[in-house]
């Protein structure tokens, strides 16, 4: 990493935010300073925060509107509750707003979460599924770039909105997937899935096999530098003309194909989602 550069996954989530946007045109909405926080979180013995953990910014990139929305992962695990998950989902909803009176402002989400906050169940569920629509309806008509960095990864409901991206960048350290590993162990068995192996962990939902099996789009060092030419390099694409949650009979044709009598390892799971079979 050159001297001039800095860890990325070391930042809290206001300062990637403050970083990615162009100098100066950090704004940030609902901030600390509104004292919005969950409601549930302190009838559970649980300290709140007044942002409740994500961090919502309107700036510019390259002079253009955007909005760049954070989870801060060290709260609560990254995961999404009522109050997290509404402000997330209201500033999509805004962007997609704006886009269609004739101001496109694009979005950046920095997504570091286990996804739904067991505390706040069924409300943060609802809110996700917002998050969902809000994301399928912007990305028509702007970019909305993921990034997953470290060192809490990308799983649950937030890993689907994670794939409805129009492009995801990842670092090595970052993970994804659906349910995390002491979830599988639970349900699985050690035998199928050990969370303490952290190898194989990387090796199976790794930023690195992620992509090389065409998961993601780019895959980046821990460096501010390097996410922020990924990030602006995603940006510059365009509106995707295929987006890669559309491409259903690819991917059902590769499931179709895994061999369930045997564990799938990354060798496999490289094999079969060979990079450069999706569109």
């Amino acid at each position: 990493m050159p001297n001039n550069d800095v860890s990325f996954i070391e930042l809290n989530a206001r300062k990637r935010a403050s970083h990615l946007l162009d100098a100066g045109s950090f704004r940030e909405l609902l901030g600390p300073f509104e004292k919005i926080t969950s409601p549930w979180l302190e009838k559970q013995g649980i300290v709140p925060e007044f942002d409740d953990g994500m961090v919502i910014a309107k700036g510019t990139i390259d002079g253009k509107p955007t909005v760049v929305i954070a989870i801060e992962g060290i709260f609560q695990g990254g995961s999404m509750g009522e109050v997290s998950g509404a402000k997330m989902a209201a500033a999509l909803e805004l962007a997609a707003e704006d886009c269609r009176q004739g101001k496109l402002t694009q979005a950046v989400l920095l997504l570091e979460t286990g996804g739904v906050r067991l505390q706040e169940a069924n409300l943060g569920l609802a809110a996700i599924a917002d998050i969902h629509a809000a994301i399928s309806d912007l990305r028509r008509y702007v970019p909305v770039v993921g990034i997953s960095t470290g060192t809490v990864g990308c799983f649950g409901g937030m890993s689907i909105a994670a794939g409805l991206c129009s492009y995801l960048i990842v670092t090595r350290e970052a993970r994804l997937g659906l349910n995390g590993p002491q979830v599988i162990e639970q349900e699985a068995g050690i035998e199928e899935y050990n969370s303490r192996n952290r190898p194989f962990i990387w090796s199976m939902t790794g930023g690195e096999v992620r992509y090389e099996t065409g998961f993601v789009d780019a895959l980046v060092k821990d460096s501010l530098a390097q996410v922020k030419q990924a990030m602006k390099q995603c940006l510059d694409k365009g509106v995707p003309a295929v987006f890669r949650s559309q491409q259903h009979d690819y991917y059902l044709n590769k499931l179709m194909a895994v061999d369930t009598t045997t564990q799938v390892d990354s060798d496999s799971a490289k094999q079969l989602f060979a990079k450069g079979g999706h569109q």
